[in-house]
């Protein structure tokens, strides 16, 4: 095991929390709350999930994701140049654009909900995560190199 597999594991494990977190909200936080608890309570509770999610989102996956994002592309010698060639530059120019795209519409869900726009934050909540979703899609098809 090199130090670059240590770097590689924290950058899928982020995801892996990131996606795995919006999944889980999705198919098991939200219809259990629908069902369980009356307007007032889920509200709070959603709110407070919500919140917590960005705090973790905002001290720990960003910088994490980051971070060890950056160093695999150094290490691997991606340049500027090199994000619009085809195979592994062009894979990752799309999956940082998505990225990029998801980050956005994961701040402006936590606005929505703040300001009370259901029906927009619900939008942006299901494009967040299906943007997620198309990372995961272009990572797994990034070619060894």
């Amino acid at each position: 095991m090199t130090w670059w597999s240590v770097v590689r594991f924290l950058h899928v494990l982020g995801a892996a929390l990131w996606v795995g977190g919006q999944l889980t909200v999705s198919l098991i936080v939200l219809p259990l709350a629908r069902r369980l608890l009356d307007g007032e309570r889920r509200a709070t509770v959603l709110r407070e999930v919500g919140r917590r999610f960005g705090m973790f989102t905002a001290a720990v996956f960003l910088p994490v994701q980051l971070a060890t994002g950056v160093a695999i592309a150094v290490h691997k010698g991606v340049t500027w140049a090199s994000l619009l060639q085809p195979g592994y530059g062009r894979v990752l120019a799309a999956k940082l654009l998505l990225f990029g795209a998801v980050m956005l519409a994961a701040g402006l869900h936590g606005w929505a909900s703040g300001a009370g726009r259901a029906g927009t934050a619900r939008a942006l909540a299901v494009a967040s995560l299906v943007g997620s979703l198309g990372i995961v899609l272009l990572a797994t098809a990034l070619p060894a190199t």
